[in-house]
């Protein structure tokens, strides 16, 4: 098992893949094989040299013919050919046959969402790829070193990126907006190194650890280049990903069969203004509870809290026409199913915005960091993060911050002309003070009560008119 390198993590190469579901990682690279370079005029038939061949499918495939497949692929990434992207190639076409049809199953509803987001960021849709090697397409996927959902974001670089987190919900697990998080992560990485190659690599180890290979190379921005400098995950990243978009591409030429997702995956979202169980709503929507989960991975007690103010998205599948009135009629409250769940949602979510948090507890005989937490209704990972605690007992006595400390948000005077701003995919900072005379990055970030640079689309900034 890879250990946690850079801003996002990865579990490519674990032996074991700490999934919700238990199943073994799709990308596991436990075999090499030689290299031997055989070219002949005609391509054959794939299969056939498999059945005569396996298990050293190596020597029987022509590599010529892959990379020639890989060349014809349109395609803003390089998508370099050489012995690296051969093994696994061969790892996937050959002993991962079965996974890779399960994934050419599940892009058909995961890939279009993250085409979206990564087109309306402004970036290359063939890094959807991506989320195959990090989390083969599982939105539970949870790796040892604690990154989580489809693009296994790490907690802090999660929050940088404007992912929430909470008692009711991880939008780690969102494929959308961790979609969002991911496209924008990437477009950093290609903005400050230059090529995509790399900044796929430093989704694994973060654009730091790639600056500095790339300095020790000799200061070519190449990823070939810059490989042996890189941690050894990190050098087998990028050939991994490569194969990945081959396989995907290129699956039929190896009998691999598309398998069925297992879910409907024509779905419409929508807009939840009430606390309310998934449970609840799958009685009334007469679907499957487990579809509704996977549907809907990010919501952690299968609860959905929202509320007039903010109101919550629900994925749910197409159903008949005559369920839409009882769906509506209990998700708008007028009718409400005979649940328990449903009073004791409404009394847990009572009595936890009735909880008053001080800014910090003084840890007593015996307390762990799970009961303080439960105590004030808090997340575990916010007090560890906030008190950068490793997992080290707590003390008797020892004090836990149990709120960030933050400047408030500054209110405009009522003599000040301002107004709301959007953010738009591919904004940033620097950007939106350019196009208000008068604002700069210090100001926006003050009048919006900023700590970071970071915006992410649909944030509503207070900006100053001149």
């Amino acid at each position: 098992m890879m250990k946690k390198i850079g801003a996002v993590a990865c579990f490519l190469f674990a032996g074991i893949t700490v999934f919700a579901n238990g199943d073994q990682n799709l990308l596991d690279k436990d075999t090499t094989y030689s290299s031997i370079t055989v070219i002949t005029n005609n391509e054959p038939s794939d299969s056939l040299l498999q059945n005569q061949l396996f298990p050293n499918p190596l020597l029987s495939y022509q590599n010529l013919v892959y990379k020639q497949r890989l060349d014809s692929l349109e395609s803003s990434v390089k998508l370099s050919y050489n012995e690296h992207v051969q093994d696994y190639i061969d790892l996937y076409v050959f002993k991962r046959k079965t996974q890779i049809g399960k994934m050419i199953g599940l892009s058909d509803y995961y890939f279009p969402i993250f085409e979206k987001s990564l087109r309306e960021v402004g970036i290359p849709d063939e890094l959807k790829y991506i989320s195959i090697v990090e989390s083969a397409l599982n939105p539970q996927a949870v790796s040892r070193s604690g990154a989580v959902g489809p693009w296994q974001f790490m907690y802090t670089t999660a929050k940088g990126y404007g992912l929430k987190m909470d008692n009711y919900v991880d939008e780690r697990k969102d494929p959308v907006q961790a979609s969002y998080a991911a496209a924008l992560y990437l477009k950093d990485a290609y903005n400050r190194l230059g090529d995509w190659l790399l900044a796929i690599a430093a989704y694994n180890c973060g654009a730091g650890a790639v600056s500095r290979a790339i300095t020790r190379s000799g200061g070519e921005a190449d990823f070939w280049k810059v490989r042996p400098y890189l941690p050894r995950e990190t050098q087998n990243y990028v050939p991994a990903f490569i194969a990945t978009v081959y396989a995907m591409k290129y699956y039929q030429k190896h009998d691999i069969i598309a398998e069925d997702p297992g879910f409907n995956i024509l779905t419409e979202i929508i807009d939840v203004n009430r606390v309310i169980s998934l449970s609840n709503i799958a009685r009334a929507a007469n679907v499957d509870l487990s579809e509704l989960l996977l549907l809907n991975p990010s919501y952690k007690k299968k609860i959905i809290n929202g509320s007039p103010a903010y109101p919550k998205q629900l994925v749910i599948p197409v159903v008949e026409k005559q369920v839409y009135t009882m769906l509506y009629d209990v998700l708008n409250g007028t009718e409400i199913l005979n649940e328990p769940s449903i009073t004791a949602v409404n009394n847990l979510s009572h009595q936890e915005n009735q909880i008053n948090v001080p800014a910090s507890h003084k840890v007593k005989d015996g307390q762990t960091i799970l009961m303080v937490a439960n105590q004030y209704g808090l997340e575990v990972q916010d007090l560890k993060v906030l008190n950068n605690f490793t997992d080290n007992p707590l003390v008797p006595g020892q004090v836990v911050k149990l709120k960030s400390v933050k400047q408030p948000l500054a209110k405009p005077s009522k003599s000040s002309r301002y107004f709301t701003y959007i953010v738009k995919a591919g904004d940033t900072l620097s950007e939106i003070a350019e196009k208000f005379t008068g604002n700069t990055i210090s100001k926006i970030k003050a009048q919006n009560g900023l700590n970071k640079n970071l915006v992410k689309p649909g944030m509503k900034l207070i900006i100053n008119k001149s």
